[in-house]
């Protein structure tokens, strides 16, 4: 038989961490709040039966932001077979708010009180036994970034989803107002006398959502009724629902959780939060932090030693080497196989195109290992944190921060965490300066810039200064679009700081070797195909094969290059890498790879020496310009993926368009600006 088990938690609590246990997934697991932002479904590695969701983090079932509502309507209308509820063993008041909520919808559930480790550091203890008694339902204890109680806990929600062994309800609103909710609930519960009780409690909170569902022939009854609740409630029946539950949780953590004297004496996160989280430190140390990420992973002269290597670029170089003798292995047998000239061409171009962007994958290995260990220590919470001292004079709040930080990684994810946001105003304003924060597709841009036309010693910075560029656009285009575009208040900030944590080795792995697997895959079909057919639009015209100057690509290059000349780039090549980049931003180094002369003998020999990537590039580009070329494409419209993102989450082609042409101007006046003063600082 089919099992359906949700997860369901406040946010950070684990839940992520719980569910690739136990599917052996490898979603992404962060140390802030709001990592998972849809519901994500997988199988239990040990009963194929049994089908998990992970839903995203809710404080309650009382919802403000769209996450939040994924996760509140999944459990109340879809109703899964159980309930797996993850509570931070470390803050177990406020994570029971959710659990008794979930209670009432007399849905089976299991308690998962995950973090035990960290209690007992602490020197506190829960008796989870005695809990469960209190709650009526199972309570396993378990710590999920080693998996220990895993088993049981599946063990024991497999065993409640069998049964159907629903939670009895817990009597803690007083007599006379349940008397008056058990009166709505028979109102209301024609069919299910279990969901009439849940409405009825809603109501009594002022829940919108429920309020839309009453029955018009049902609207005066209920309305006598909900007077009678307020009169019994003191005139505030949200503020009364809420109180009661707090109070019943006050009364059982006292009887079940032993607090240790030493609980309020000042914590290492606390320490460490007086120095990250200063206003006058934060953000320079930020800055460091970000600096000495890049240096290890572009620097050729790591730790100030001439000629050191950082690691990234030690292991580009092998990758290059190597990908250089598979590509002339290749290519020497098409020839010694009797392949037609322009099959070899085809075979060479390829191998060009993929390996322009190969060589650059151990770079984004490298950083992507470093971010992770960043997210994963529980640091970039608290720059969302600093960052809101910022955005509050934007018109927005420090967590829109949050998505503009996922936005480092890949935009698709980064613009879909943008329905954590509760206003409307945030998330638009959010998800139209996100792609400006410089994802992993856009860094193999960087490094090849970087690597042709700029000094050793200016490598790192540059490559550094591209990503800061892109947060402070993304901060001036919000004061933009806040002034002209939306005007309302600002959204309140509240937001939970992690403890911080030494993150586990398997964590950064897995975010490390997704990030480089989804280049392989882009490697082997998106761009494998966009080379072929910039092989063949750059080979042949309406008359037959042909000089790439006199080809289909150089054709449709020429005509658009006047767009890009003010910038600095009037060359054909140039134009025809922009529109490609669209695709995937990859695909600029594959197309350049192919059409500035691709990865020979001699441009690794050069590579190996720290000289040229791309000999060819100079010719066309200057220091001015080529930083103009790395800043376009950095804040111009995303990939067609994130196009797509952008185009959901609107739920609006009108916005969307609004939003790529905001991107396209603003990549285009500030392309401009850093040609001409770079030009005229240059000469």
């Amino acid at each position: 038989m089919s099992i359906t088990i949700a997860l369901a938690g406040n946010p950070n609590c684990g839940k992520t961490t719980v569910f690739n246990e136990l599917t052996g997934s490898k979603q992404h697991v962060g140390n802030w709040p709001g990592v998972t932002v849809d519901r994500k479904e997988g199988i239990y590695k040990r009963n194929k039966e049994i089908k998990l969701l992970d839903l995203p983090g809710t404080y309650s079932l009382s919802p403000y932001s769209a996450e939040e509502i994924v996760a509140r309507d999944y459990i109340v209308n879809e109703k899964p077979d159980a309930v797996i509820d993850i509570v931070d063993g470390t803050c177990i008041e406020r994570n029971l708010y959710l659990s008794l909520q979930i209670m009432e919808t007399r849905i089976p559930m299991v308690i998962a009180m995950n973090m035990m480790d960290e209690v007992k550091a602490r020197g506190d203890q829960i008796d989870c036994e005695k809990l469960s008694k209190l709650l009526g339902v199972p309570v396993i204890p378990i710590v999920a970034r080693s998996g220990r109680g895993l088993n049981e806990l599946m063990d024991a929600a497999a065993r409640v989803a069998e049964e159907r062994k629903r939670p009895e309800r817990i009597p803690m609103y007083g007599q006379e107002l349940e008397a008056v909710i058990g009166r709505l609930a028979d109102v209301l519960g024609d069919s299910d006398p279990d969901e009439g009780w849940w409405k009825a409690v809603k109501l009594v909170e002022k829940d919108e959502a429920v309020e839309k569902t009453i029955d018009p022939a049902k609207a005066s009854a209920i309305g006598a009724l909900m007077e009678e609740a307020a009169q019994n409630a003191g005139g505030d029946g949200e503020t009364k629902i809420v109180d009661c539950r707090y109070q019943y949780i006050g009364k059982i953590v006292r009887e079940c959780v032993k607090k240790s004297r030493q609980s309020h004496v000042e914590t290492k996160s606390d320490k460490l939060d007086k120095l990250l989280t200063n206003r006058i430190l934060a953000l320079p140390i930020f800055a460091v932090v970000m600096y000495v990420m890049f240096a290890c992973t572009f620097s050729e002269n790591f730790l100030f030693v001439k000629g050191l290597p950082s690691p990234g670029v030690w292991l580009a170089g092998i990758v290059e080497t190597l990908w250089g003798l598979i590509a002339d292995g290749v290519v020497s047998a098409a020839e010694s196989a009797g392949a037609s000239e322009w099959a070899v061409g085809l075979v060479q171009s390829c191998l060009d195109g993929i390996g322009a962007v190969a060589g650059f994958l151990p770079l984004v290995l490298v950083l992507f290992l470093l971010l992770s260990f960043l997210e994963d220590s529980g640091y970039m919470a608290r720059v969302a944190f600093v960052m809101d001292r910022i955005f509050r004079h934007l018109g927005l709040s420090g967590r829109s921060f949050i998505p503009m930080l996922m936005g480092f990684g890949c935009s698709v994810p980064a613009l879909m965490a943008s329905r954590a946001l509760e206003s409307d105003k945030d998330r638009k304003i959010t998800m139209m300066i996100t792609p400006f924060m410089s994802c992993g597709a856009k860094l193999p841009i960087y490094a090849m810039f970087a690597a042709t036309l700029f000094s050793d010693s200016d490598q790192t910075m540059i490559v550094f200064s591209v990503y800061m560029l892109g947060i402070v656009v993304a901060i001036a285009g919000a004061l933009v679009l806040n002034k002209f575009a939306f005007k309302s208040d600002t959204s309140n900030f509240i937001m939970e700081l992690p403890q911080y944590r030494v993150p586990t080795l398997k964590s950064v792995l897995i975010h490390g070797w997704e990030k480089v697997k989804g280049f392989a895959v882009k490697a082997g079909t998106v761009i494998f195909a966009s080379t072929v057919l910039i092989w063949f639009l750059s080979n042949f015209n309406f008359s037959g094969m042909c000089d790439m100057e006199e080809s289909l690509l150089a054709t449709i290059g020429n005509g658009i290059k006047w767009i890009f000349a003010p910038l600095g780039w009037a060359d054909w090549r140039a134009s025809v890498g922009v529109v490609t980049g669209w695709i995937a931003k990859e695909n600029i180094v594959a197309t350049f790879g192919q059409l500035f002369g691709g990865v020979s003998d001699e441009v690794v020999e050069a590579v190996m020496a720290g000289e040229e990537a791309l000999p060819a590039i100079g010719e066309v580009f200057n220091k001015a310009s080529a930083y103009s070329y790395m800043a376009f494409n950095l804040l111009c419209m995303p990939c067609f993926a994130a196009v797509g993102a952008i185009r959901r989450e609107m739920g609006s082609w009108k916005w969307t368009f609004r939003a790529i042409g905001f991107q396209m101007l603003t990549a285009y006046v500030v392309a401009l600006l850093i040609n001409v003063v770079g030009s005229f600082m240059i000469y």
